[in-house]
């Protein structure tokens, strides 16, 4: 019979295929599954923990709970302080000097770096683990912040700006990390659409606040507060935020759980840091059961997301002759949205995979969870239509509230197919949990770099309305029928695909 200590989280890590839960189940030894049935009150758990209570899935719920929020509300930080500066367009452009088309370059360098800059921080946070990482973030952007809040330029306030994408971008790829490392398989959903959420409301939320900031104290105040926040972060990561990189027995064999989790500041991984490692999530992108999420969730999340985003203050706030505070109002419908298809996409996307365990007798395969992506797809869709449709028809100098309408329906849509489809990314490559969510946050984020570019120029070439066929087209080829083939095909590619990695 198999002794699963501490150290064989290590070893599974290792073998070329690792065995079901339910076989190492079995195997496990009486005072290993004893202790299990104490700590969670079953041993039928997947993953299997390690007989160690530093191992962060057998933490208490609470601290558990407390970390989850903290890291998702930092990964929430990287879109918020991108989207921040959109109500405040006009002023910025004012005070610099510089065009509307400038001024929001300010905002697509950010999303770029956001979307690059994790493949510096990832290997980093392998071998350092997560904590050290998740702090020199936080105290990095908040000094860069202050910087934007005293540019005299606009070159000094686009470095600015880049160096805090730089810093605050960690907690937005490396949270998929850390939901996988803490909860088990059958709540990942759940958790995971605490982190995917957070890091969608980003977006609409900052420009719904500061428009009142802008237009009541002044732009450079919208750095300010950005500083503070990252300064109140700082403070309640370092009593609230312990390590959540686990390797077996490093922690127990060293010292008091707490001073490990909590005050040490060194290497915790002895493998020699290779250059390649900086590029390794790149590699995802031969991964079919990540690629093809990764794509699909990318489309989805231009037009429910970034599309709306961007052109609600170029498309609606001349035709309704909306003030600062009036066009962060219109955001309101975004936070709306994805607030209600989070409760689809997280926890009724759990309860749908625990009802099948249920009725099967057997955990399902992570593909049965991609039925709920298709209420994404087509709500995403019919958010969309009714938004450009709706937009170009309502009569100007009135204010008409269905275009917003369009915008809540896609932003619903947009955070179910988040959920479900990051989740099933890294259910079946949950070994690379971090790799896999910065490969997914290095594409969303360079696709929603690039979407502003060309979107004006469909909407002046082929009209807003007509517009709606296009991102319906690019949705249903981009985005359903390749989850239609995921589906049919990927328990035999995440299978055959499967090979050992590190977190």
């Amino acid at each position: 019979m198999k002794n699963f200590n501490s150290d064989d989280r290590q070893a599974t890590d290792e073998k070329a295929a690792s065995p079901s839960s339910i076989d190492i189940e079995s195997e496990l030894a009486p005072r290993h599954r004893e202790y299990l049935i104490q700590r969670h009150g079953t041993a039928d758990l997947d993953p299997i923990p390690a007989m160690d209570d530093a191992d962060p899935y057998n933490w208490p719920g609470w601290k558990k709970h407390i970390n989850l929020v903290l890291v998702a509300f930092h990964a929430m930080m990287s879109t918020f302080t991108a989207a921040a500066i959109i109500p405040a367009y006009l002023d910025i452009s004012i005070n610099l000097g510089i065009s509307m088309n400038t001024t929001a370059y300010l905002t697509s360098l950010q999303i770029a770096i956001l979307g690059g800059a994790p493949l510096f921080w990832k290997p980093l946070s392998s071998r350092f683990g997560r904590r050290p990482i998740f702090l020199i973030s936080l105290l990095g952007s908040l000094v860069c912040n202050i910087g934007c809040a005293k540019s005299p330029s606009y070159g000094s306030m686009a470095a600015c700006r880049a160096l805090v994408a730089f810093f605050i971008s960690p907690a937005g790829a490396l949270g998929s990390a850390v939901v996988a490392e803490c909860f088990f398989r059958k709540d990942r959903g759940r958790y995971m659409g605490v982190w995917t959420l957070l890091v969608t409301l980003g977006v609409p939320v900052s420009p719904f606040i500061f428009g009142f900031v802008a237009q009541r104290v002044g732009y450079r105040w919208i750095y300010y507060i950005l500083s503070i926040t990252n300064a109140v972060q700082l403070i309640l990561c370092i009593f609230f935020c312990p390590e959540t990189r686990y390797i077996g027995g490093s922690i127990s064999s060293t010292g008091s759980g707490f001073r490990q989790e909590y005050m040490s500041f060194r290497r915790i991984d002895p493998k020699p840091l290779a250059a390649y490692e900086f590029i390794q999530p790149l590699t995802m992108a031969g991964r079919v059961t990540v690629a093809i999420p990764a794509v699909a969730y990318a489309m989805v999340f231009l037009f429910g997301s970034v599309m709306c985003t961007v052109e609600i203050p170029q498309l609606l706030q001349e035709k309704f002759e909306l003030d600062t505070q009036g066009l962060g109002l219109q955001f309101l419908s975004l936070i709306i949205g994805s607030v209600l298809g989070e409760q689809l996409g997280g926890p009724l996307s759990d309860a749908w995979m625990n009802r099948k365990n249920r009725s099967m007798g057997q955990r399902p395969g992570p593909e049965y969870r991609l039925w709920l992506s298709y209420i994404g797809f087509l709500l995403t869709i019919a958010g969309a239509v009714v938004f450009l449709v709706q937009t170009q028809q309502s009569p100007a100098g009135h204010w008409n509230i269905t275009p917003i309408v369009g915008v809540a329906i896609a932003a619903f849509g947009n955070q179910v197919v988040t959920t479900v489809l990051i989740t099933y990314a890294v259910d079946t490559n949950h070994k690379e949990a971090a790799s896999v969510g910065v490969f997914i946050t290095f594409v969303r984020q360079m696709w929603g770099f690039i979407g502003p570019f060309w979107l004006p120029d469909m909407f002046s070439s082929v009209g807003v309305a007509k517009s709606a066929g296009i991102v319906s087209a690019l949705i249903v080829a981009a985005s359903i029928f390749p989850t239609i083939l995921l589906q049919w095909r990927g328990r035999v590619w995440h299978r055959t695909g499967e090979r050992p990695a590190e977190v």
